[in-house]
């Protein structure tokens, strides 16, 4: 059990703790937590790189807490109506795409390595970022304005463009 690895799972424990913050419209509290994840999430994979902590559980780890975090943190609010319905559901459908795919993969003895593509890390900082936004606006009184707009139409496409080339990767590792 690696330092990184610990400060992964401590950031598994702040995602129910920022829900229940969201459904209880604590807002500031759930703005603090959801970015001290993001911090840890940058610490750990710092000190993973820098002093060479990588491990195997960490690279199974770290992506499950980050989706982990993005999916509930969608739901939630979808759930409180903070954003529209059509896009937690296209935010989780694409996870859920993600982990059936590689699934189905090992079932059909035909195991394939999921490597984040750069269309995928942009996804996941745009929806971090968004998520972030709507969190301190409403923590803060702030009107985003048109700026919820355009942040909703940045996650959708490029969850769309992230789930896209997933797909086709996938696809064409089980054509081979």
């Amino acid at each position: 059990m690696t330092l990184p690895n610990i400060i992964t799972i401590g950031r598994l424990f702040l995602v129910p703790l920022v829900i229940v913050m969201i459904v209880n419209t604590r807002w500031q509290a759930a703005f603090i937590i959801f970015v001290l994840a993001g911090v840890s999430d940058a610490i750990d994979g710092f000190i993973a790189k820098r002093f060479n902590m990588t491990s195997e559980l960490g690279a199974y780890l770290d992506p499950m807490a980050d989706k982990a975090l993005i999916v509930s943190i969608y739901i939630t609010l979808a759930m409180v109506g903070a954003i529209p319905s059509w896009l937690a559901i296209l935010v989780v459908s694409r996870d859920v795409m993600i982990v059936s795919a590689v699934l189905l993969s090992w079932v059909m003895a035909r195991p394939v390595v999921i490597a984040p593509f750069v269309v995928s890390k942009l996804n996941t900082a745009a929806q971090l970022i968004f998520a972030a936004l709507l969190l301190g606006s409403r923590a803060f009184g702030l009107d985003l304005g048109s700026a919820v707009d355009v942040g909703q139409l940045v996650v959708a496409v490029l969850t769309l463009g992230s789930m896209t080339a997933y797909l086709a990767f996938w696809l064409r590792h089980m054509a081979a």
